[in-house]
């Protein structure tokens, strides 16, 4: 996903960023986030502890998503799938 640029908000005597639904979702970020601050940078976490995906789970993930996987299907000459 390519960067998005945020303004922030005036939320009573603090400031804030309002994050799209679809990040929200994608993320599971609905039950709150984690902010930790790391060298010149500021990562925001779920709060839920993350579920290993099936197989299958995470075959739909990567189809679902824009980016080009045509590189893992090259094999090296010689592999003879042993």
């Amino acid at each position: 996903m390519k960067p998005l640029e945020a303004k922030l908000l005036q939320i009573g005597k603090g400031r804030g960023i309002c994050l799209p639904a679809a990040m929200i979702r994608k993320h599971q970020l609905d039950e709150g986030v984690v902010l930790e601050e790391r060298d010149g940078e500021i990562v925001l976490r779920s709060k839920q502890i993350a579920k290993q995906l099936s197989w299958e789970e995470t075959a739909q993930q990567m189809a679902a998503t824009d980016e080009d996987w045509s590189d893992w299907e090259a094999v090296p000459d010689g592999w003879n799938g042993q």
